[in-house]
């Protein structure tokens, strides 16, 4: 089974939204894991916006990476720029792979509007987790 980590720098939004979508692509091909940099606690509208898509994130913790460093993962996923410049070394054969999406964290406007955000980030790293589990998880079935 393949072992995923996900990194950013508060592990409270980019990389939740996209534990929730690899857990979901991966199914029971892969074990997925975020932290970050840094935690700033589970954002509670990466948690509303994910259920809005059918996905229950309401149980995920913020974890920094130092909690993983003794797992042999087989690919590090950096979800912000942020993340990649102090992204550690992880001594395992790890691929490394990196996309930079916006911070919905740092939105500002209205709710509607600061949601809105959420949802266009959760739609882009939705469908990043779906071309990232078909191209390098084996066996990708789910939609």
């Amino acid at each position: 089974m393949k072992k995923i980590l996900v990194l950013c720098t508060g592990n409270s939004c980019r990389s939740q939204l996209a534990e929730g979508y690899l857990r979901h692509f991966a199914g029971d091909k892969a074990e997925i894991y975020s932290a970050g940099v840094e935690t700033h606690g589970v954002n509670p509208r990466a948690v509303a916006t994910m259920k809005e898509d059918g996905i229950d994130i309401s149980g995920h913790t913020s974890n920094n990476m130092d909690e993983y460093r003794d797992i042999d993962f087989d690919f590090v996923i950096t979800v912000c720029d942020n993340a990649k410049e102090r992204c550690p070394f992880f001594p395992s054969k790890a691929q490394k792979f990196h996309h930079n999406f916006p911070d919905p964290a740092k939105a500002t406007g209205t709710e509607a509007e600061i949601m809105e955000q959420f949802r266009s980030v959760r739609e882009q790293i939705k469908a990043y987790s779906r071309e990232f589990v078909k191209q390098n998880i084996a066996s990708y079935e789910r939609q």
